[in-house]
C-alpha cells in the first residue's frame, strides 16, 4: 500500500492502526484492513473495548465472539486469564 493511501486509510474511523500488526496472521483480525487483531485473549478483549470506534462495531464484536465465545456476557468461561 502506498504511503499516501495508508495515511488516508488511517484517518478513517476505527482504522488508525491499519496494517501496523506485522506479527499477526492475516486470519487473526476482526476488522477491515488488518485492524482489530485477535491473536490472543488480551487483544480480543481490546478489540471489544475499541469496537465502538469502528464503522461497523457489531461486525467486530461478532467476529471476536466467534473466536472467543467465552467473552460473551453471561459466559461461564468469562474469567479465563488472558
Amino acid at each position: 500500500m502506498k504511503k499516501n493511501n495508508l495515511t488516508e486509510l488511517r484517518e478513517e474511523p476505527g482504522k488508525s492502526n491499519a496494517y501496523k500488526y506485522k506479527d499477526v496472521a492475516k486470519g487473526d483480525f476482526c476488522g477491515p484492513d488488518e485492524t482489530y487483531p485477535v491473536d490472543s485473549l488480551k487483544r480480543a478483549k481490546s478489540a471489544l473495548n475499541l469496537a465502538h470506534n469502528a464503522e461497523n462495531p457489531e461486525a467486530i464484536k461478532s467476529c471476536v465472539y466467534s473466536k472467543y465465545p467465552e467473552l460473551r456476557k453471561g459466559s461461564k468461561m468469562k474469567n479465563r486469564r488472558s
